[in-house]
């Protein structure tokens, strides 16, 4: 868990340094622009709306269908096939694949954007592939690896969409 949320921290505030650097090598005009800054904010601050409501439905879905017994707080110990983990395997991170994005918007850095973001992307992808996954496969057995092959990691259908940001009932203690 440490590791995970040093990784968070080091994405976040190395993308947004990394970001102004570049910046002021290559995107040196637009990065003056009031209206890119206002305009990026905006868009900024909704997709992290966006990503705050994926991360409190999927959340909660894990919290009323993955726990057996007491157990720490963001601790499962059923496999969740409810809700849009009957779609997806993995929507909290789909969520979370955007938060890089969210950020780099609201800090208004074009190479945040265009350059770091994408790579933050394919890190948390490789990330998934070689330690969620495997962990799961651990912690579940077979009956994730046949979950694994019925339900892709990823969907973006419409109607994966709509359950995504379908309110989950809150009369669970998360």
């Amino acid at each position: 868990m440490i590791f995970r949320l040093a990784m968070w921290i080091i994405m976040i505030f190395g993308g947004i340094a990394g970001g102004y650097y570049l910046d002021s090598l290559l995107f040196t005009e637009i990065h003056k622009s009031l209206i890119f800054h206002v305009l990026s904010f905006a868009l900024g601050v909704f997709l992290l709306n966006l990503v705050l409501r994926i991360s409190r439905n999927t959340g909660r879905t894990l919290a009323k269908y993955g726990r057996k017994g007491e157990l720490k707080r963001l601790e499962t110990n059923v496999l969740v096939k409810d809700g849009i983990y009957k779609f997806m395997r993995h929507p909290m991170h789909l969520g979370l694949m955007l938060f890089p994005l969210a950020f780099a918007l609201m800090v208004g850095s074009p190479s945040f954007v265009l350059i770091i973001v994408p790579i933050e992307i394919i890190l948390m992808l490789v990330l998934i592939r070689v330690i969620e996954e495997p962990e799961a496969i651990k912690k579940f057995g077979d009956d994730y690896l046949k979950y694994k092959k019925q339900v892709p990691a990823f969907c973006l259908n419409i109607t994966c969409i709509k359950e995504l940001f379908k309110d989950i009932q809150k009369n669970i203690v998360i």
